[in-house]
């Protein structure tokens, strides 16, 4: 232990710096975690952007990839006040007819929805919801030989098809194509690129085997759980600390950085080697996003009953204009019609908002650090599924893809991914290395979205990075 009493230190109160702080303090280092904001949280905060009573989530809403989480898993956070809720409908894919396909958690019932490609779908993403355990433990950090080889042999060619050649091969209803091609754009990407089904198969396994899940109360709640933790195994927090220079940290054996790699090379300067900082400097962000919050004043008036019961919706009318809309976002052109991804938690967890009022939100996909307001191409789009919807908006909070940048500067041009996931950078973030959490700096690591396994609220790069360190540096 250091003289100033801390062992390690964490830059940053993101699901993986907590999640680096927590592993750190379990494994018996006294460690000091560092924000700049008033609130810890990073992406997932939970704040009354609209009216008084109303509580969104500042970013992310949805957490299947948190509910699976080996990292969360190992910490407990239930005995922190972390409790999910598990919706009915998983997701509701609506079409620009109104009409839906509802995505249980239960894979019978999804399939009596899907008609002739039922088989199809318990061949693909009920085989893998078999073995979201297996497949987890292999794809959910760096890479590495998968540990159960068979099953790895069968999701992995299907995985590395783009989502377009996978769609076009195991599916033949256009509703079915349009719910996975949905899915699939969680990844920021055209559907047409190598890979890109792995997001739909991944995402599509975790709805079958445990949820797309909320937390109770708000994203916030998961923050405070890991915060609960690691003040439980003797770590601190201190808010209101911005980091701007390597000379702003405490002289601490072990420092870990839940940034981006730009803000990462700034911080560090002269102290990173030139080869290294120039590696970090080709790393690659993908598209923005354009998210808007509502309060409204009743449920949101959907045409289909199933999306009424769903937390989370998405809009598309098929999968041609998935694949269009992806293409024109990554060559610098706002959709006219754009995919939306959206979601009422209120629906589930009457505590966001006051008696018979209803929280929303929903989101599109933009170019890179577009500050373009999508609001009326996205009311437009509800309200074809839903008519009256903007008769019961009571307020609305919007963030272009360059406020959001401002508002958590770990989305680069609005990049809620911190860095696009696709076969150069998906296990090699931020650059090709043995151990990508480890920095030419003795003791330094990164713990980022931009380290393995990427985007999401899960805290899997952070428990890897803390990790490598302990095997390292014991």
């Amino acid at each position: 232990m250091r003289a100033d009493g801390y062992d390690a230190v964490v830059v940053g109160s993101g699901p993986n710096g907590l999640s680096a702080a927590v592993t750190l303090a379990k494994a018996g280092h006294k460690v000091l975690v560092l924000e700049s904001h008033p609130t810890i949280g990073g992406g997932t905060r939970t704040s009354e952007l609209t009216e008084p009573g109303f509580w969104h989530d500042m970013c992310s809403v949805v957490h299947p990839t948190g509910l699976a989480s080996p990292a969360f898993n190992s910490m407990d956070l239930g005995r922190y006040g972390l409790e999910w809720l598990d919706p009915e409908v998983q997701l509701s894919q609506v079409f620009g007819d109104g009409t839906a396909l509802p995505l249980f958690r239960d894979l019978a019932r999804t399939q009596e929805t899907l008609g002739r490609d039922a088989a199809a779908w318990g061949a693909t993403l009920g085989f893998a919801a078999k073995h979201s355990q297996d497949l987890i433990s292999d794809f959910f950090g760096p890479f590495r030989i998968p540990r159960h080889l068979l099953v790895a042999a069968r999701f992995g060619p299907q995985a590395l098809l783009s989502a377009d050649a996978f769609n076009k091969i195991m599916f033949r209803d256009p509703r079915t194509r349009t719910l996975f091609a949905a899915i699939a754009t969680h990844v920021v990407r055209p559907t047409s690129g190598v890979a890109t089904a792995s997001f739909g198969l991944i995402l599509g396994m975790l709805a079958h085997a445990g949820g797309w899940p909320i937390a109770r109360g708000g994203s916030q709640s998961i923050a405070d759980a890991l915060a609960g933790a690691l003040k439980a195994h003797g770590g601190e927090i201190r808010t209101d600390h911005p980091v701007r220079s390597f000379d702003d940290m405490p002289d601490t054996r072990l420092k870990f950085f839940d940034i981006d790699p730009t803000q990462f090379s700034r911080i560090m300067g002269d102290r990173l080697p030139t080869r290294y900082r120039s590696r970090l400097a080709k790393y690659r962000y993908g598209p923005g996003s354009f998210k808007i919050d509502y309060a409204l004043s009743e449920p949101i008036p959907w045409n289909d009953p199933y999306t009424a019961k769903s937390a989370t919706f998405h809009i598309a009318s098929d999968d041609q204009q998935i694949r269009q809309n992806e293409e024109d976002v990554k060559a610098g052109r706002h959709p006219e019609r754009p995919n939306l991804i959206g979601g009422t938690p209120s629906v589930i967890d009457p505590s966001r908002a006051p008696d018979g009022k209803h929280v929303a939100w929903a989101y599109c996909h933009v170019p890179h650090g577009s500050d373009v307001d999508m609001t009326e191409a996205v009311e437009a789009q509800i309200e074809r599924c839903a008519p009256g919807f903007k008769d019961v908006i009571i307020a609305r909070h919007s963030m272009t893809a360059k406020q959001l940048s401002v508002y958590n500067p770990n989305y680069v041009g609005g990049d809620i991914n911190s860095g696009v996931s696709d076969l150069r950078q998906l296990f090699t973030r931020p650059v090709v290395a043995r151990v990508p959490y480890a920095t030419p700096v003795d003791g330094v690591y990164l713990c980022a979205s931009s380290t393995p396994p990427g985007g999401g609220v899960h805290g899997m790069c952070g428990m890897h990075a803390a990790q490598a360190a302990i095997r390292r540096h014991g």
